[in-house]
């Protein structure tokens, strides 16, 4: 479990501008890693974004003794927004896609993102409004991971 949890904030500190737990968007679902992932590929689309890829991230985590293939990064957005937001705030790149990375924990998956809220900045209100819907897109996303079963 130590370990597990280790490998996760290790993805997220290459994956998130923060470094901080209580910066971390998180659900836990009773539901089985592929019946999970596949869920999560549904709600994302629900709240209308489209999936541009899942990566595996398993293979070189062998490398550190892992023996499971049960872990991926979900990339996912809105076309057009990911564009004008990546051209008018250059500085969201590194950030963009949003993503959330998945993994299997004994019989439960878990779901774990960034908070986008991170990124805010105190000068910039349309980018702080793209933000905030953002992170309450990917709020609603994960309580429909937690209640589904």
């Amino acid at each position: 479990m130590m370990k597990r949890l280790a490998l996760l904030f290790s993805l997220l500190i290459v994956l998130a501008p923060a470094y901080s737990a209580d910066r971390l968007l998180m659900a836990r679902t009773e539901q089985a890693f592929p019946e999970a992932m596949l869920k999560l590929q549904e709600t994302i689309k629900k709240h209308g974004y489209t999936v541009s890829r899942v990566q595996r991230v398993d293979i070189g985590l062998t490398q550190f003794g892992y023996k499971t293939d049960k872990y991926r990064v979900v990339f996912f957005g809105k076309a057009e927004e990911i564009r004008r937001m990546s051209k008018e705030y250059p500085q969201l790149i590194p950030y963009l896609p949003l993503k959330i990375a998945i993994f299997a924990e004994e019989e439960d998956t878990l779901l774990v993102s960034f908070s986008p809220l991170q990124l805010l900045e105190t000068d910039e209100p349309e980018l702080n409004s793209v933000l905030e819907k953002w992170a309450a897109d990917l709020q609603a996303m994960l309580a429909d991971m937690r209640s589904s079963e």
